[in-house]
């Protein structure tokens, strides 16, 4: 998945990336449950570095469970959700994969912290993707 292009329901902010995709999944931690108001959060993460973003955008930040700051990016006009940032991964952007123009080119190869998971969302944990309590190591 490479060249991947998107944007917020209302078209006021686009994105680009042309970076290969680092992971894709889907995340069950209790904030991507906020944010997506569901079971978990469906995304991509990418090389920041390859990612450009135009339009106005919103951050909201919290601490995560791992002392990580997170800031999730929204249009500030329809509330779209957009992408995550985390100290975490400084040189990672984590893309919603809802955002996509064509949603068609996500494609999951895990579920990560499934010990926040909910017992009515467990038909993703069911899917046979791999599946881990947290963030597994990256590289």
């Amino acid at each position: 998945m490479a060249d991947l292009k998107g944007g917020c329901h209302c078209g006021a902010v686009r994105y680009e990336s042309s970076g290969d995709v680092i992971f894709g999944g889907h995340c069950q931690c209790t904030d991507c449950q906020k944010n997506s108001g569901g079971g978990h959060s469906s995304i991509f993460a990418v090389p920041k570095a390859g990612v450009n973003v135009s339009g106005e955008t919103k951050t909201y930040e919290v601490t995560a469970d791992s002392g990580s700051t997170v800031g999730r990016t929204f249009c500030p006009s329809c509330g779209g959700p957009l992408y995550t940032e985390t100290s975490g991964l400084p040189d990672v952007m984590i893309l919603k994969a809802g955002s996509l123009d064509d949603p068609g080119q996500f494609e999951p190869g895990m579920v990560i912290y499934t010990k926040s998971g909910k017992g009515w969302d467990q038909d993703v944990v069911k899917g046979g993707l791999p599946t881990f309590e947290a963030m597994p190591p990256m590289g």
